[in-house]
């Protein structure tokens, strides 16, 4: 029997980058484009929902909660669903995969409640079919309650407050992924995909899940195919690019927390300005009626007294005003300072992980560069590689054609010698050798790639009516595929 795969995730509320990822509008390194079309989300939006991001904060909005979220609140669970590479194979060819879906929708809204699962997308683009569901976690119920400390035991019993309704919807990922639950998790999804030859995995087991910028890393240590690590460093490239793009959005979400937070100083401090001169003025009346009250009758003195405990009561209220003013002008500045240091370590942890990153790349390309020494002909190819990114060919394409295979292409070419980019309309490209000394080329419909590319130059400038010399000879005689 194999294992199943129950890993969850907790991630704050930036999901941009993330729903791109599940819904393919950036086509990853592992996936094909060719297979894209057979992903499906199994979960059907709102009418004015179009994508995951939507659906997670249309459920937030509509779930009547009392409390304003925080900004590092968890928002959405993450939850991968799947098994053993062989095992979904196994469940795909016996024509299972529709079941397998179904019951893991039925056992995701039994668990976490129908409208907590907000979208579920099963991939079958990449080499194990899986299913990328989100949860929102909100719950209903009595806080989870903590153990209390060693300290907290001696000290004496705190005071009591009253308790606020237990059935009203809470936003709290923690009482969703206590360890308690995550154990639990594990045991009753098995028990749902044991009908498919699945198993829980191993208790108390030190295995971890690794995510997939880790994978790549370990791929390339361990493999020593010149193609594998051209293609995982393509790979980890594009991993790179995407926390990159995390990264520049979290900067800009910070920087947006930042200027609403100066705002609401500003505006605090304006009141607080004008609640001082109040009360300054406050105090000026009441100087001005106490020297009044020494010269006036017995009658007189009675009524400014009666004034002077009014404007008295009137200072007193503008005191306490100002002295809420001023606390809270301190939260907010605790507030964006709590803002700044998160975020630094937020980018910091970003800064480490991209520096590891690009130690991994330089470690790769060092190794790269022995092989070149060694083996002269890679010059060769690895011109190749660097070509079809300067002419702009996708790199899945670049993949099948190192793979040796010919690959029909639409789309545009950049030309580096006319410096412009030229149509391609379903033309085969793959990599040809000359005939006299066995070169490996970039052939495109069969010639050369610099013909080809004369060529479309040539019928261009023919077609404004610029007629260029023809060439002597046909550039791909002595050309072979």
């Amino acid at each position: 029997m194999g294992f199943v795969v129950f890993h969850l995730d907790k991630s704050p509320g930036r999901e941009a980058a993330m729903t791109d990822h599940i819904e393919r509008n950036v086509i990853p390194s592992n996936a094909d484009p060719k297979r894209t079309h057979l992903n499906k989300e199994l979960i059907e939006f709102p009418e004015e929902v179009t994508n995951r991001t939507e659906a997670i904060q249309y459920r937030l909005e509509t779930a009547e909660l009392n409390r304003k979220i925080g900004k590092n609140q968890v928002q959405v669970l993450r939850i991968m669903l799947s098994a053993g590479k062989d095992d979904m194979k196994r469940i795909q060819d016996t024509g299972k995969l529709d079941e397998w879906c179904k019951d893991n929708l039925d056992y995701l809204k039994k668990t976490f409640g129908i409208d907590n699962v907000v979208s579920a997308v099963l991939h079958l683009d990449e080499t194990t079919p899986h299913i990328h569901a989100s949860v929102v976690p909100i719950v209903q119920g009595e806080r989870r309650q903590k153990k209390p400390g060693k300290k907290e035991v001696e000290q004496s019993p705190k005071k009591k407050y009253k308790k606020k309704d237990a059935n009203r919807p809470r936003l709290c990922a923690d009482d969703l992924t206590c360890k308690v639950k995550l154990i639990e998790y594990q045991d009753t999804y098995a028990e749902v995909m044991k009908k498919y030859g699945l198993e829980r995995g191993i208790k108390g087991s030190e295995a971890r899940h690794i995510t997939l910028t880790e994978y790549y890393r370990n791929q390339a240590v361990q493999s020593k195919n010149l193609q594998e690590n051209i293609e995982l460093l393509l790979a980890e490239e594009d991993a790179k690019r995407l926390s990159i793009e995390q990264l520049k959005r979290q900067e800009q979400e910070v920087q947006r927390q930042f200027e609403q937070t100066d705002t609401r100083i500003q505006q605090k401090e304006s009141e607080l300005k004008q609640t001082e001169e109040n009360l300054n003025q406050v105090k000026g009346q009441l100087k001005t009626e106490e020297l009044k009250s020494k010269v006036a009758d017995v009658g007189s003195n009675i009524m400014d007294g009666i004034g002077s405990l009014v404007g008295t009561s009137k200072v007193k209220r503008l005191e306490a005003q100002n002295g809420e003013l001023k606390l809270e002008i301190e939260t907010l500045q605790e507030e964006k300072e709590s803002i700044r240091n998160q975020a630094q370590k937020e980018i910091t942890e970003k800064d480490r992980t991209i520096l590891e990153k690009d130690s991994l790349i330089t470690s790769q390309k060092s190794k790269l560069d022995k092989l070149f020494d060694y083996i002269p002909v890679l010059n060769e190819y690895d011109f190749i590689v660097r070509l079809c990114e300067t002419i702009k060919l996708p790199t899945s394409i670049v993949k099948q054609i190192f793979a040796g295979k010919e690959i029909g292409y639409t789309g545009k070419l950049y030309s580096p010698e006319h410096k412009q980019d030229f149509d391609a309309d379903n033309i085969k490209i793959a990599i040809g050798r000359t005939a006299k000394d066995n070169k490996p080329v970039l052939a495109i419909e069969g010639m050369n790639y610099l013909e080809w590319f004369k060529q479309k130059y040539r019928k261009l400038q023919e077609a404004i009516g610029i007629k260029l010399p023809k060439h002597e000879a046909n550039k791909s005689k002595g050309f072979r595929m």
